[in-house]
């Protein structure tokens, strides 16, 4: 922040005698979402926000957690008409509603209920579900069988079960980024489970703000092979060696499932990176990609080209590859 303190006239020219007042890093963070936050920003000032940042993680949970029973969306699960749902639930249902028409289904909240059955966890085994079990929970996916009415959601199948993981981290920090819009801040970056998105840039060591796109290790570690800079965007990361199971014949199965079969994706895509303007966007549209497979997510881009992409995969030969695409920074 620049702050005028004085004019003077010199060889018949004004010259402003500017001072630049020192900056401060805010950094916090946090649990949220089952997860951990991440939260900076850079002004003139030290603040502590960190009783807003607790509302803002609970209004959220009261709206759409499916780990807190008496929340909006578990009561609309259960079978519950009466539930009158805020802005939050609008914006997340809308875009849904938006990404499961443009993705012909590949993504899909209402197929939660058959993650559950799976019962994925890291390392798991492949349990075998009977497929007639299989079959009868189909019949209950599918977003085009609820509707948004007022501030009402209605459901055509009762059984019908809504998840909004695969985008709430990302819509939890638009939240927190809208937050910080309110209070005039320029620069700043917010994460949440790895999910990311910033303004302005790290002012302070006059550079921009820079992330990792983590390596999909398969033992639990982290590291960053590719670091870019964020410029007013979006990052979402969307992976399978976290959460997956080996079957009897060691082949690795993700937790994604295919949303027209009911089972779990074996597939050659280990992680998807998406930028996008806002995070809940890039949060869906990497789930949807990681569904849809390399080839499917090529050909989806090549018509969506205001989504940058990044590939990590296997070849053949099990060695691992990474593509760019539509403009995905190199560094």
């Amino acid at each position: 922040m620049i702050r005028k303190i004085g004019i003077v006239i010199l060889i018949g020219l004004f010259v402003s005698c500017k001072k630049e007042a020192k900056l401060h890093l805010n950094y916090t963070n946090g649990k949220a979402f089952g997860t951990t936050f991440s939260v900076q920003f850079i002004d003139d000032k030290e603040y502590d926000f960190s009783t807003s940042y607790d509302s803002l993680i609970n209004v959220i949970n009261r709206s759409m957690s499916t780990y807190i029973k008496d929340s909006d969306i578990s009561r609309i699960n259960s079978g519950d008409t009466t539930v009158t749902i805020d802005d939050h639930f609008v914006k997340v249902f809308t875009t849904s509603k938006k990404i499961y028409k443009e993705t012909n289904g590949a993504f899909d909240p209402t197929i939660g209920i058959l993650v559950n059955a799976w019962d994925f966890g890291p390392e798991g085994k492949i349990i075998s579900l009977d497929s007639l079990k299989i079959d009868s929970l189909l019949l209950s996916v599918g977003l085009q069988k609820v509707a948004l009415k007022g501030n009402k959601i209605v459901k055509d199948d009762p059984k019908t079960y809504i998840d909004f993981n695969a985008l709430a981290k990302g819509y939890g920090v638009d939240v927190f980024f809208d937050f910080f819009e309110s209070k005039g801040f320029k620069n700043y970056l917010v994460e949440i489970g790895g999910e990311i998105r910033g303004k302005g840039s790290n002012v302070i060591k006059q550079k921009p703000w820079r992330i990792g796109v983590e390596d999909p290790n398969f033992d639990d570690t982290q590291s960053y092979s590719k670091v870019i800079s964020l410029h007013n965007e979006a990052m979402a990361t969307s992976g399978g060696y976290r959460k997956y199971k080996i079957d009897e014949n060691g082949e690795r199965y993700i937790h994604i499932l295919n949303t027209k079969t009911g089972y779990p994706l074996k597939s050659n895509l280990l992680a998807v990176s998406i930028i996008a303007n806002t995070c809940m966007e890039a949060d869906a549209y990497a789930t949807a990609l990681m569904s849809m497979g390399l080839e499917g997510s090529k050909k989806f881009l090549e018509t969506h080209k205001e989504l940058k992409a990044y590939f990590i995969y296997e070849d053949q030969n099990k060695e691992l590859k990474t593509l760019s695409v539509n403009g995905f920074p190199e560094k």
